[in-house]
């Protein structure tokens, strides 16, 4: 594409002169620039790419976006906010990718993950070819790809939808954090449908207030658009028992679904039943009714299996397709996952990183635990420090042993972490043990016949990050190899 016509989309009223050379791709990273690059300097936390663009033109820029002035011996066009033009130019390089998917955002503070793999596992066992963004991995068709960030920049994002056009993906799922409503990472998305799952205090490191939180989770609803396409209608799909979702409701033209448990809702989970290792419940839907029984545990779990169902049924799924899949789902990795080697005891590693989630995680096991609770509770590095004395009060008042430990702590002391935290249960007893290997250990080590133990905050990931180093660290891995320690 040549560049005059590329800067057509970044503001019609704008003339276009000087040189027009050929555009073969877009990078915002000078390592990874080509002959033909369209550099664009991005601002980031620790790095400017402004610093970097006549590196991008050795390696073969032919052209540069930049917010500032710069002295190169090719085009350099300035806008006032490279990010938000970064969004447009990938949009258009790209050829609008998302508007040939049927295309499904999730936004909230937990399930986002559970609720994604759900609804894509549903697409690809009713025979469409699918395509997942989320904060364990990319997956087109059939393949899978590691990813940095929960949601993609919009550069990754919008190449990464033209590989699923281009690999004839119909449907596609993906998480969208509040950081990247935030930050413009979707501006120019075209989402059909946009789940709610619940908001409950997170990353106030970032946005500062539960306000300023809920704002920009809310930007998914009112980006879906002000106009009613009869014939190809955008969902908003909320979560009718979160308060939040009538904010929700009023920021969207869209047309509105709702799931629930405690309040009346399109989509109802009724007469919950649960054990160890699964939930029954009483589905009542628009299409019909059902017992629905799954193998995952807990309250919460309904509720992202409600969600994937809303979102499903609107895009036409029929019912008993949705249940026969939902049925035979045994979980995502990380998320409640049990772990067993043969031992007498339960050991279930969970994402839990959040206040609410953590309460979630605990009170479902309550309901099956007769014994003790040992619960392995860390909090991360550079990330909202309010939430720490929560967790920790959390882990005290349903565990009967909580273990306070280090969980990535980064460029943070693992020590002053776990001061924090114990600010939250003066009025408890608990340990803390700062390697995270050797509070599994001891947890293992004084468990008996019958005792549950949680290890949460890291569920799925394979490593820790300390310092500004990162060592392979799987909660599971050590958790097995300490019973067959034990054994």
């Amino acid at each position: 594409m040549k560049l005059h016509k590329l800067l057509q989309y970044l503001h019609p009223l704008v003339p276009i002169e000087g040189e027009n050379p050929e555009i073969q791709s877009i990078d915002n990273d000078n390592r990874q620039v080509q002959h033909g690059s369209l550099f664009i300097c991005i601002k980031g936390y620790t790095v400017d790419g402004h610093d970097f663009a006549m590196s991008a033109v050795e390696k073969g820029a032919v052209a540069v976006i930049a917010e500032k002035q710069l002295p190169l011996p090719v085009p350099v066009i300035i806008v006032r906010d490279t990010k938000r033009a970064m969004a447009v130019l990938a949009d258009a390089f790209y050829r609008q990718p998302s508007h040939d998917l049927h295309l499904i955002g999730i936004t909230g503070t937990n399930g986002k993950t559970t609720t994604s793999h759900l609804i894509e596992n549903i697409f690809r066992n009713a025979n469409q070819k699918t395509g997942l963004i989320g904060t364990m991995y990319t997956k087109i068709a059939e393949k899978t790809f590691e990813t940095k960030n929960t949601t993609p920049e919009s550069l990754t994002l919008q190449k990464t939808f033209a590989q699923m056009v281009n690999e004839k993906v119909e449907t596609a799922v993906m998480e969208v954090s509040s950081h990247a409503l935030h930050l413009g990472r979707v501006h120019g998305v075209d989402f059909d449908i946009a789940v709610f799952t619940n908001l409950t205090q997170d990353h106030l490191d970032y946005h500062k207030t539960m306000e300023e939180y809920k704002k920009a989770k809310g930007l998914l609803f009112s980006q879906l658009g002000n106009t009613f396409k009869f014939n190809k209608p955008k969902f908003a799909v909320l979560n009718e028992d979160d308060p939040i979702s009538n904010e929700y409701q009023m920021a969207t033209a869209a047309y509105i679904f709702t799931y629930g448990i405690e309040n009346e809702a399109d989509v109802m989970g009724k007469n919950l039943q649960m054990t160890a290792t699964g939930t029954s419940f009483d589905l009542i839907t628009p299409f019909g009714n059902e017992n629905v029984s799954i193998q995952m545990v807990g309250k919460f779990s309904v509720y992202n299996v409600l969600a994937a169902i809303s979102a499903a049924l609107v895009s036409g799924i029929p019912l008993k397709s949705i249940i026969s899949t939902i049925e035979s789902v045994k979980g995502v990795s990380g998320r409640f996952e049990l772990v067993d080697a043969n031992q007498d005891f339960t050991v279930i590693v969970d994402y839990a990183h959040t206040p609410d989630s953590l309460e979630n995680v605990l009170k479902t096991v309550q309901q099956f635990a007769r014994k003790r609770v040992f619960v392995i509770v860390g909090c991360g590095g550079d990330r909202d420090k309010t939430k720490r004395p929560l967790m920790a009060k959390i882990a005290c008042k349903y565990g009967s042993d909580p273990i306070f430990t280090s969980d990535n702590p980064r460029s943070e002391d693992p020590l002053q972490i776990i001061k924090d935290m114990e600010a939250g249960a003066a009025e408890y007893q608990y340990v803390s043990i700062v390697d995270r290997k050797k509070a599994i250990n001891y947890a293992v080590k004084n468990a008996s016949e019958g005792d549950v133990i949680i290890i949460a905050g890291k569920g799925h990931e394979t490593y820790q990050q300390i310092g500004n180093k990162v060592f392979d660290f799987d909660d599971r891995i050590v958790a097995k190899e300490a019973i067959k320690e034990r054994i």
